[in-house]
């Protein structure tokens, strides 16, 4: 009876532990730039407010049904704030039990110095590559995933950046894509240019369909129809573009649900956008 009870404990020990992250600072030696935020950061009920220091969140699959895959997930929040448990920890989670690398991004908030989130992004990019032969990743099936203002995050990398910087795929969860007035999201648009946000340049430049090119990565999107938050028209925009340039894409448009579930469970086609979503990575030779 004494070695069951031990046996037991390890087993649920082991399963504990097994769901730890590894944590990783994006910038051990500091940034170039400072995002200017004083306030301390705060977490409360799964929301970091204050972003200034950049980590990654890696939490790697069993080896048994590793499928050499990973993705880089950038949590939604208008670049004011950071949805890290049903956008960011509890999708990372899901994906290592599908034998996928989920790795999830802390990113700086803006608050105005535009180029701070995708530098943390590429940086990590940089940094899952570096380290690809330790987690057992391949180094060209590394993507990106975000939600809301994580998708425009996850879609400004995939259509601005180069090298190592540039994901294999992109996964966008009812992203802002477009800075665009009429069909932006207003928050996300001024948290990130601050007061820059009147420039014309700027805002061509961050809206991101307009820099899809031949060497943009394929896109699987999901949305509802009933967002009021972000317009679909960014996701359906930037899907038509893709395919005019000839980028392979899908779109997944739900009737219901509005904005913001990710991994909630009360979101009613949760179970439907996980199993696309690894249909669409087989699809992609992604996993097998």
């Amino acid at each position: 009876m004494k070695n069951f009870l031990i046996m037991t404990f390890l087993s649920i020990f082991g399963l504990a532990n097994a769901q730890q992250p590894i944590e990783i600072d994006v910038w051990p030696a500091g940034a170039s730039e400072s995002n200017e935020i004083s306030e301390p950061e705060k977490i409360e009920n799964g929301i970091l407010s204050y972003s200034k220091e950049a980590k990654l969140y890696v939490y790697l699959p069993d080896q048994t049904k590793n499928s050499k895959a990973a993705v880089l997930i950038c949590p939604g929040g208008g670049y004011s704030i950071l949805a890290m448990e049903h956008e960011g920890h509890q999708y990372a989670q899901w994906l290592a039990t599908q034998g996928i690398a989920g790795i999830v991004l802390k990113y700086r908030m803006p608050n105005g110095h535009y180029n701070i989130p995708l530098a943390d992004a590429e940086e990590s990019m940089k940094i899952i590559r570096k380290k690809a032969e330790q987690w057992h990743i391949s180094p060209n099936k590394v993507g990106v995933s975000g939600f809301s203002a994580g998708g425009h995050l996850a879609s400004t990398l995939g259509t601005h950046s180069e090298g190592v910087a540039r994901p294999d795929f992109m996964i966008l969860f009812y992203p802002v894509v477009t800075l665009n007035e009429s069909n932006t999201h207003q928050g996300t648009r001024n948290n990130l240019l601050g007061k820059a946000s009147g420039s014309k340049a700027l805002v061509d430049h961050f809206s991101n369909e307009k820099s899809i090119n031949s060497e943009t990565p394929p896109t699987l999107f999901f949305l509802s129809d009933d967002d009021t938050a972000v317009p679909p028209s960014n996701s359906i925009n930037m899907y038509s573009k893709l395919k005019k340039t000839g980028i392979p894409a899908a779109l997944y448009i739900y009737p219901e649900g509005g904005h913001g579930w990710g991994m909630n469970d009360s979101f009613p086609y949760k179970s439907s956008w996980q199993t696309l979503l690894l249909q669409w990575l087989k699809y992609e030779k992604m996993i097998r």
